[in-house]
């Protein structure tokens, strides 16, 4: 189980604010209020559109169709996905233009699923290494069209993505196995690092996909697309050579973006509602949101700040059990058993999966109940 010692609440927390719950909900439940929702949604694409750059969002963080419709209709240039599975469930309902940003190993197993998604829509694909195009060209063998890939370049956080020097032999690569080399890409993860890393690591996004396409392009190659982004990076002005970006956080906010500045307090729009089951041990509160509704992820800019807040009592939550949550206040009431409480996210994208739906709210009010459709695909 996760600790943390005991303290004041400090600033950002303090400020940040829930929106109304509605009586009656069935806790632990995925709050998500509508009004928040769209104004991000289009706070981002109008911060896209003034850098001149497309916008495709990442939709592992909502995984909803109705969401991703908003997305579309404000002007975002497709979608973002992280697996097969995600791209499957858009590409049902209608979404025809999809990267998947993940160097997906293309065993026997997924060679098909790929085959028969890149045959009905326009699909894009990530890649970081010879073996992995080489495997993802046997994949798509047959296609009646090339496979379009990405190349993905490390800027400095560390997960995935190659070496500078190996652009070109995987682009090579991408080539001898019937692929389609269209562009570069990166993810400047090291931006959650803290507020001062923000701008640094925009920095790096924008010179690995600059040197990569000027190394591409000198090897023959024609690139098009040169795709960066986080939700802290994307909110900075992207400069040119850069044609897109992919925040996904954004949609929804979280405690760790407040936290980063990338939103205001009152941007999070993703809530679990949760009630107060019991007080009956001193100096904490338990409630019905444990590690079963909700993720473990600390702050990585604040490590010692527990799991999620709870700004109107105030609390946060210190560690999760299958279905306990342990409160620890950071005011003078623990609350009362019964009592129904909004519940912040550290980190919104793994919360989401919990839930196969979300209640829709605007001032308090319950509008609707939308599906988290591509809830569970992780493969």
């Amino acid at each position: 189980m996760t600790t943390v010692a005991p303290g004041p609440l400090v600033a950002p927390d303090v400020a940040i604010t829930a929106p109304a719950l509605s009586d009656g909900l069935d806790t632990p439940c995925a709050v998500v209020d509508l009004d928040r929702l769209e104004r991000n949604i289009a706070r981002m694409q109008a911060s896209a559109d003034r850098s001149g750059v497309s916008l495709r969002p990442h939709a592992k963080t909502h995984k909803s169709v109705k969401v991703a419709e908003l997305q579309l209709a404000a002007g975002a240039h497709g979608l973002t996905v992280g697996t097969l599975g995600e791209a499957e469930v858009f590409a049902d309902k209608g979404v025809a233009d999809l990267f998947l940003a993940y160097p997906i190993w293309a065993s026997d197993a997924k060679a098909r699923r790929i085959r028969e998604l890149h045959e009905r829509v326009a699909l894009r694909v990530a890649v970081d290494s010879v073996e992995g195009a080489e495997a993802l060209g046997r994949a798509a063998a047959g296609s009646t069209r090339p496979l379009e890939v990405l190349v993905e370049l490390d800027c400095g956080g560390h997960r995935t993505g190659a070496r500078l020097d190996e652009a070109v032999a995987i682009a090579r690569a991408a080539d001898r196995a019937g692929l389609r080399t269209i562009g570069v890409m990166t993810y400047g993860g090291h931006a959650y690092a803290g507020r001062e890393a923000i701008v640094p690591a925009g920095a790096d996004e924008v010179k690995v996909v600059s040197r990569a396409a000027d190394l591409l392009r000198a090897a023959g190659f024609e690139i098009a697309v040169l795709s960066v982004g986080s939700t802290p990076t994307a909110s900075l002005p992207v400069p040119a050579p850069v044609t897109e970006v992919r925040p996904g956080t954004y949609v929804y906010h979280d405690r760790g973006q407040v936290w980063l500045g990338s939103c205001e307090p009152d941007d999070i729009a993703f809530w679990i509602a949760t009630t107060i089951t019991s007080v009956a041990v001193p100096g904490q509160a338990i409630v019905d949101a444990g590690a079963k509704a909700f993720a473990r992820d600390t702050l990585r800019a604040a490590p010692g700040l527990g799991l999620g807040l709870l700004p109107t009592l105030p609390g946060v939550l210190r560690e999760v059990n299958d279905y306990h949550g342990y409160v620890e206040p950071r005011g003078p009431t623990r609350g009362r058993p019964g009592e129904v409480l909004p519940l912040a996210p550290n980190h919104v994208c793994p919360v989401v999966d919990h839930y196969a739906e979300t209640v829709m709210v605007r001032a308090g009010r319950v509008v609707d109940v939308w599906a988290v459709d591509a809830r569970g695909r992780s493969r």
